[in-house]
This record gives C-alpha cells, structure tokens and sequence, in this order.
C-alpha cells in the first residue's frame, strides 16, 4: 500500500494529559477513511493535527510525501468541512464557494471557472445566486464540500460530517457523501463517533481508545473479527459473555453451559466469547442449542431486541427480523442455535 496520508510515531500532549499516543497510520489515496472512537479518544486531534491547527511534539505527519508536522495549516494541500459548515449567511452559495481564492488574490475569471467546476461537482449547478438558508441541510453540506474541493487539496478532512442533520436526511445525505467522494477521488478522512456513518461510509476504519489506535480495518474486518473486547462492544450491539477453555473448541460459561466454537485457543486459558445478536438463528439448526425464556422485547419496526435467558442463567440479547414468525412476547420460551462461526473469541 502506498501512502498518501502517513502518521508516523505522532504524538501530542496537553500539559500532563497525552491526547494522541505514538500513532501509526497510513492512508492510500483516494480513500474514504473515518477515524471511529468514543469522546477523549484522541479522534479530533489527529483531525486537527493533519489539518495544522495543532502541532505534534513527536512524530511525522506526511501528505502527498512531504513531511508538514510544522507546517501552518494555510500551507498544507489540505481543506476541512466543519460540522457547522460555517458558511457565510450573507453570501451567495457562489460566494462562499469563491471565498477562499478571493483571499488568495486568484483572478477573477479563473475563481468563476473554479466556482462553476466545483458547484457542478457536488451537483449544485444553478444555485449560485441562493443564500444558504434557501438550502436544505444536505445542499448547505454540498455547498462547504465545494468550498473546500475548489482549493484543490490533496487531502479533505471532515468533521463530524453529518451531526447536524435529523435522521432522515442523515441517511440521504450519506449516500450522497459516498457517491461524491467516489466521483472526486480525492482522500478524505473523517471524524465521527456514529458506528453507523462510520461503518456506512468508510473504506477503512482506525478506531481510538485513549489516544491510541487498537485496530484498523474495513467495516467488514471490524464488525465481523474485532481484537479486543472494546471494539467489539463499541461497533454494535453484542453479547460478550466470560468463559474458560476447556478443550479444544470448547468453552464453558460461569453458569456451566458449553459452547463450541472454531478457532484455536488453549485449553485452560480465560476468554471472552463475542457474538452478535443478528448470528444467534431461532430454531435447532446446529451443535449449540439451548432453550431460553424471553424476558423483555424491545420493538423497533423491522426487527425486534430479544433479551432471552437461557437454563444456566447466562443473558443474551437476539435481534429478530419482525414478520418471521409469531410475535413474541415476555414468557415466551424458544431454541436458540448460536452457529460455530458466530463466536469470535477474544482475549479476557
């Protein structure tokens, strides 16, 4: 992999506190690559150490293979998408797209081309004269994407891109993201705490736990085979239960159930079984079959949250696709397979 983007060995302080720990990461280009983690993670400040608004006390932030660790951020191939947008009110979509080349004194005839060729990019053409409050949330959002595409950077980095829409519009407008970054080809990295948007948009995903990445991979690879106990809970729902090896391919629970799983892990050591609660089938169709009682449902129009415990007393939560079968309620007892390749087993 070629890197267009290269954190190397960077790190940043705050006084006694170390907001981003000796961080490794590489970027190819074009790219869509979110930075995932929890608040205090360390997300926003790589952002902003790429971006230049901050430097790194140790390490190498390398874009387009030059090193600009200390480099102010007005000479970095670099430009940014808040998650206000920070458009002018009083300007004209055209305006604020031209913004930016006004102050760099570029001619006039050359900003009119630029202006119309990145406005045509987000498809935007024909709303040059509108304010931004004649445009909708996702419009407003194209309008600082052009804004920021008409610099021509080497790298777009974008903040929280789509917290300030409502739910509906967040998912309209996350298709559109994805085509636009498809259709430009330019690197862009973004920072969210959504799983969702995280998952839904990126190629890659590097998520943060306490200034550090502990994993870097494609939705697929997280979601799928997380690391650690802490991506797994973080990316989705999932149910992780304590266990010991007792034999190859066999755990046992607190509560004396066994499950059977495939991998390779020493009998004797203590693990955490992670399974998603989509991969738990109802009905016997395999080797780790229990009956369980239902103890709440929590419906949410197409699928429903099962909270089920089963004869050892271990909990689990199964999502089920509503219009599958019988309703369900609280009492209900049902079988439940959990399959071999649902478990992934992690490290206690």
């Amino acid at each position: 992999m070629t890197a267009h983007v290269e954190l190397a060995g960077v790190t940043k302080r705050y006084g006694r506190v170390t907001a981003v720990d000796r961080v490794d990461l590489q970027i190819p280009k074009g790219e869509f690559f979110a930075l995932l983690g929890p608040s205090g993670s360390g997300k926003t400040t790589l952002l902003r150490l790429l971006a230049g608004f901050e430097l790194p006390d140790e390490g190498r932030v390398v874009i387009a293979g030059r090193d600009v660790a200390q480099v102010p951020p007005y000479h970095r191939p670099v430009n940014m998408v808040f998650q206000a947008y920070a458009l002018f009110p009083h300007l004209s979509v055209a305006r604020n797209v031209a913004f930016g080349l006004e102050m760099e004194r570029v001619g006039k005839s050359e900003i009119q081309a630029r202006v119309a060729e990145a406005l045509a990019q987000v498809e935007l053409s024909g709303f040059e004269d509108r304010k931004p409050d004649q445009l909708s949330g996702g419009q407003r959002q194209r309008v600082a994407i052009a804004r920021a595409i008409v610099k021509r950077p080497e790298l777009l980095l974008l903040d929280e891109p789509l917290a300030a829409l409502d739910r509906r519009l967040r998912e309209k407008t996350r298709a559109e993201l994805r085509a636009l970054q498809q259709r430009l080809g330019l690197t862009f990295v973004m920072v969210t705490h959504d799983q969702d948007e995280a998952l839904a948009l990126a190629t890659r995903i590097a998520v943060l736990d306490r200034g550090r990445i502990v994993q870097v991979g494609t939705p697929a690879e997280l979601y799928e085979r997380p690391a650690s106990r802490f991506v797994a809970e973080f990316l989705g729902d999932c149910n992780l239960l304590e266990a010991a090896i007792v034999e190859p391919g066999v755990a046992a629970l607190p509560g004396g159930a066994r499950l059977h799983f495939a991998g390779d892990a020493a009998p004797g050591s203590r693990v955490t079984l992670a399974i998603r609660p989509e991969k738990i089938a109802i009905g016997a169709d395999g080797r780790n079959t229990a009956v369980g009682t239902i103890e709440a449902v929590e419906y949410l129009g197409d699928i429903s949250h099962l909270q089920v415990r089963l004869p050892d007393g271990t909990a689990l939560e199964v999502t089920r696709v509503n219009g599958a079968g019988p309703p369900l309620v609280a009492g209900d007892r049902l079988m439940l397979t959990i399959p071999l390749e649902a478990i992934t087993v992690l490290p206690a």
